[in-house]
Order: structure tokens, then C-alpha cells, then sequence
């Protein structure tokens, strides 16, 4: 669903007029807010498939701190892959990191290890890798990104969309204080139970990460 669809459903949930633009008028500015924010709070409630992609990085001889584009530091990490030494990497804290690069003398060779330190200007996660490479190699990030606040009417949902417009007629149902019988934390316990029905079905394709192992 595109951001003025889940908006304008969560009006006529409120039993509202629909709108052709988010910003058509205050009210439906705030209905976009609040599809923001449930939007948020589902994305950030798993690691969603359709959230889950691949950020590259190439490496240059002897460099060894790369930014993942496009991560934007609201990424979680899955594992790295060395894609030309055909190996996974290991993390290493950044104590470690710093023995490594400024207590010892840091080996030229296939990358092994990373760990993150900090982010660029633009917001992007920046990560040292080691040893330096001694070379060209690509380095496969397999990440769980969350998307950016909506702000156009056209941009689209990639996670479910049902607890989104749920949470969001809870909110704004707070907000206004009635929606003609049902309260606020009736609205709120079904969007617990949309929620929890969706996680549900996107967990069924990834089994091994709801097993646990004493």
C-alpha cells in the first residue's frame, strides 16, 4: 500500500473523509503522522523479509574503513561475507580493533574480521575491516534495513500492512478520544494480535531463527 492509501484507510476507520494528498489538511497530516510512527514501531518489531537486503562493499589496496552506503544507521546486521575469499567474517570489538591497528602493525592480507566505528555526515554506518587488504575484494554485508519516514503519497509499504493501519487507528483514536464504540486499548489489543499474526507468517520463512538451542 502506498502512504496516502494507509492513510486514507485509517480514516475512514475514524470515520473520516478520505483525502487525495497526506497533506490535503491538518487532520490528515497528523493520520500521517501516526501511519509514521506505526510504520516504525512494525518495522522495528522484527526482522521482516521484505526488509532484509544486501549492502556491497569493494575494497582498494590497503584501505581499511569503508561506509555502507545507504545504511543510514538503521540497518541490523545478519553477517559478512569475504564474496572473493569465499569465507564468512567474524566481528571484533573495537578494543581489539585498536590493538590491531594502533599498538600493533596491521598485516596486509584477505579481510577476516570487521567492526563497526560510527557513522559519515550523511548518516551512514562506517566499518574497519582487518587485516588491510592487499587488494580488491568484495565484501557482502546481509543486512535487515528499515525504510525512512514516509513523506510523499506515493511511496510504498514493504512490511505488512495490517498492523500498520492498525496501530495507526489506535493512535489517532487516542488522539481524538472515541471512534463510536470501540476504545482505544481495544484498538491497540488488535493491533497486538495483527501484529503478532504477521510476524507469524514471515517467521514460517526463516524457521532456524525462531528455534532456540540450550
Amino acid at each position: 500500500m502506498t502512504y496516502l492509501q494507509l492513510v486514507n484507510s485509517v480514516l475512514r476507520r475514524l470515520r473520516e473523509d478520505e483525502v487525495t494528498s497526506v497533506s490535503q489538511n491538518s487532520y490528515s497530516k497528523l493520520i500521517g503522522e501516526f501511519v509514521n510512527d506505526a510504520k516504525r514501531s512494525v518495522e522495528d518489531s522484527y526482522d521482516w523479509t521484505a526488509l532484509r537486503t544486501t549492502l556491497t562493499v569493494t575494497t582498494d589496496d590497503s584501505t581499511f574503513n569503508y561506509v555502507l552506503t545507504g545504511s543510514q544507521n538503521r540497518m541490523k546486521l545478519l553477517d559478512v561475507i569475504n564474496d572473493t575469499s569465499d569465507w564468512f567474517m567474524q566481528y571484533r570489538p573495537s578494543r581489539w580493533m585498536d590493538n590491531a591497528f594502533l599498538i600493533e602493525t596491521p598485516p596486509l592480507g584477505a579481510p577476516q574480521f570487521y567492526s563497526f566505528n560510527g557513522v559519515n555526515a550523511a548518516g551512514d554506518n562506517a566499518v574497519d575491516i582487518y587485516p588491510k587488504p592487499d587488494g580488491v575484494y568484495q565484501l557482502r554485508f546481509n543486512v535487515v534495513l528499515r525504510t525512512a519516514d514516509f513523506t510523499e503519497d506515493t511511496e510504498t509499504l514493504a512490511v505488512p500492512s495490517s498492523p500498520v493501519v492498525q496501530i495507526a487507528t489506535a493512535l489517532g483514536a487516542r488522539e481524538r478520544g472515541e471512534t463510536g464504540g470501540t476504545s482505544a486499548a481495544e484498538l491497540f489489543a488488535l493491533a497486538d494480535r495483527t501484529l503478532s499474526d504477521a510476524i507469524a507468517i514471515d517467521a514460517s520463512q526463516h524457521p532456524e531463527e525462531t528455534i532456540w538451542y540450550s
